[in-house]
C-alpha cells in the first residue's frame, strides 16, 4: 500500500475524513511530457529515471505528474499531454 498526493489548486481547502491541504516545497524537476494514452506511460518514467542516473541527480521528494491535457479535456487520447517531474539535486562528486 502506497500514499497518493492529488493536487488541487483551491482557495478554500476541505478537510473532510482523510482528505487534508498540503503545501507542496518549491523543488527542482527534472522534467519530461508523456504524450498519448496512459498505457505506456512507464516508458516515460523510465527515460526520466535514466536521465536522472546519467546526469548524477538523485530524487529529493515525491514525482509530480500535472495532466496538461487528459480525459476531462478531449476524447482524443492522442492528444493526452501529461509532464512527469522528478525532484532532483545535485550529488556531490567529491
Amino acid at each position: 500500500m502506497g500514499h497518493v498526493v492529488v493536487y488541487r489548486p483551491t482557495e478554500q481547502p476541505p478537510r473532510t475524513g482523510r482528505v487534508h491541504p498540503v503545501t507542496l516545497p518549491a523543488v527542482e524537476l527534472a522534467v519530461a511530457t508523456h504524450v498519448g494514452e496512459h498505457d505506456d506511460i512507464d516508458v516515460t518514467y523510465g527515460e526520466v529515471g535514466a536521465w536522472v542516473v546519467a546526469n548524477a541527480l538523485a530524487v529529493a521528494g515525491p514525482i509530480r505528474e500535472t495532466y496538461l491535457v487528459g480525459p476531462r479535456d478531449t476524447a482524443d487520447s492522442s492528444a493526452w499531454r501529461t509532464e512527469i517531474g522528478w525532484p532532483v539535486f545535485r550529488v556531490a562528486t567529491d
